[in-house]
């Protein structure tokens, strides 16, 4: 199944060959002697073969021409950036369409090209906007660019990104999810419609990204008006849920974004009828002094309620933390964030750092100029970075350190890319590390099952008893974890009760198809069904 224009095979045989022998025969071979071994074959002796190029022709002359049969090992030697696929599961990220905001903090954008606090030029938000931000077609094209690459698609998590999801209308939101399916299932069964919905579809009108004195909230009225949305009822959702537990691309995960202050039972309970496993939580601050001064919009005990409602429901909680907000010090950051760990009203499991940038349209320009605000010193705010890596526990994981927003946007704040890296390699400069889940993964490494220990980590939050179960190696990487909740009181979630609840359960290393093993890989080795019998 081709999902892109393939190179013709028989023009380029020999030296398509003459990489796939020497990448099948060595499985030791490094990146470099790879990168050498395209220069000594180009394509027409001017540029690189690239790598979707490789994946097709491997697939093609796998077991012919002195080739072995099919190894996925070989295929996982061929992708592009493997390290997507590395936690278990492959993340497949879209974006709802621009909409009105129930916010109005400070600090966010205001491109009314995107949905609120996201920018054009960010990399999502470009593949999102060239799929008109409609869900099959951004979902199909991440899934063929994924296929072309060599990625493993039957795990999927799938992350829905774009401002205030419970803020959109129920019928938007049923009808997204649905089609995220319908794309997931057509892809596994070589169905393509993406021709037919773009044929369908309305161009997207041209924006001026410019303020027009209106708000952000007013021209998204008036530019992105309510169109009418296809019928999706609960029973098309839940047909879909049904339909893609035996399907080749099956959703292992669905990770929506929200305020905590639409967090309510009625609305946790509609989230996991749409299927959702993980919800992106701003946080931002936990100081009521600094939520008030960048007009988040709620307070600290919304924020405390929510955790506690999406905790009690199952669900995986991912908060979002920003240092440098208007009203911050360095000090008054560091303290913000080891309460986050403290309390036990928020713990998360997983945490999102983005340090505040100072971005054109956002109100905040207004309190720069007044020399309310200022960003960080480099120094200043690597301080501030390490200090969190530090105050980390095991149990979460830093998912991401710094917004993937273009440096050309950024009018002042730190536009240092890599800045986990940075920060890490001062910690190891003074002999120390992070302990939090990503910095600990096995990834790649191979690992010997038997030299692997249990080991239990428990800790009390606002519903109950957490236990952390976790496989590792003897320099405690990781391989596997388990997070169990154990309620001091039923669920308001009428199904669960009073029942001990499985949050999740999570195996590392390269993914792997479903059914299939690799020896010294964690995936499909036994250690999630060891650890749900634990559990």
């Amino acid at each position: 199944m081709s999902h892109f224009n393939p190179p013709d095979l028989d023009r380029y045989r020999a030296p398509l060959l003459a990489i796939l022998q020497r990448v099948s025969h060595e499985p030791t071979l490094s990146r470099r002697a790879f990168n050498r071994l395209l220069k000594a074959n180009l394509k027409d002796g001017r540029g690189f073969f690239s790598a979707d190029d490789l994946v097709f022709a491997y697939r093609a002359f796998a077991g012919t021409s002195d080739l072995p049969p099919f190894d996925e090992r070989v295929l996982e030697r061929l992708r592009l950036k493997p390290v997507r696929s590395q936690s278990g599961v492959t993340p497949l990220t879209v974006f709802t369409k621009p909409y009105p905001c129930p916010g109005e903090c400070v600090f966010c954008p205001n491109d009314v090209r995107m949905p609120k606090s996201y920018l054009a030029d960010e990399p999502g938000a470009q593949r999102a906007e060239q799929n008109r931000f409609d869900p099959y077609l951004q979902t199909y094209s991440r899934l063929a660019a994924f296929f072309n690459t060599g990625h493993p698609l039957d795990k999927i998590e799938v992350i829905i990104l774009g401002g205030t999801w419970s803020f959109y209308p129920e019928s938007y939101q049923r009808w997204f999810v649905r089609r995220v399916f319908d794309a997931l299932h057509d892809f596994g069964r070589g169905i393509d419609d993406r021709a037919v919905i773009r044929e369908q579809g309305t161009d997207q009108p041209h924006i001026d990204a410019r303020d027009e004195g209106q708000t952000y909230n007013q021209r998204i009225r008036r530019l992105f008006p309510d169109e009418a949305i296809g019928a999706v009822s609960w029973k098309d959702v839940t047909a879909a849920h049904r339909e893609n537990e035996t399907a080749a691309c099956r959703c292992v995960g669905l990770v929506v974004e929200t305020r905590p202050d639409y967090a309510t039972p009625a609305e946790v309970i509609r989230l996991r009828r749409l299927g959702c496993t993980k919800v992106q939580l701003g946080f931002q601050s936990i100081d009521d002094r600094i939520l008030a001064e960048n007009r988040r919009g709620h307070d600290l005990a919304a924020t405390r309620r929510a955790v506690a409602l999406f905790r009690a429901a199952g669900f995986k909680i991912h908060a979002h933390w920003m240092p440098n907000l208007l009203g911050a010090t360095p000090d008054s950051d560091i303290a913000d964030f080891q309460r986050l760990f403290d309390d036990p009203d928020f713990r998360p499991d997983e945490l999102k750092i983005y340090p505040c940038a100072l971005i054109e349209s956002a109100e905040l320009m207004d309190h720069y100029r007044a020399g309310a605000w200022h960003p960080y010193t480099d120094a200043e705010l690597l301080n501030v970075i390490t200090a969190c890596l530090l105050a980390t526990p095991e149990y979460c994981r830093l998912t991401r350190i710094i917004r993937d927003i273009p440096a050309t946007d950024i009018v002042a704040g730190s536009t240092v890319s890599n800045l986990r890296q940075v920060a890490e390699a001062a910690l190891a400069r003074r002999g120390e590390h992070s302990h939090d889940i990503r910095a600990r993964e096995i990834g790649g490494q191979s690992i010997e099952l038997d030299a692997l220990r249990l080991d239990a980590t428990e800790y009390a939050t606002r519903v109950g008893r957490e236990v952390f179960l976790q496989y590792l190696t003897a320099d405690r990487r990781l391989a596997a974890f388990l997070r169990l909740s154990l309620p001091t009181a039923g669920s308001f979630v009428e199904e669960l009760g009073t029942a001990a609840v499985i949050r999740e359960v999570h195996v590392y290393g390269q993914a792997l198809a479903i059914g299939e093993s690799a020896a010294g890989k964690a995936q499909h080795s036994g250690l999630g069904t060891a650890l749900i019998e634990r559990a």
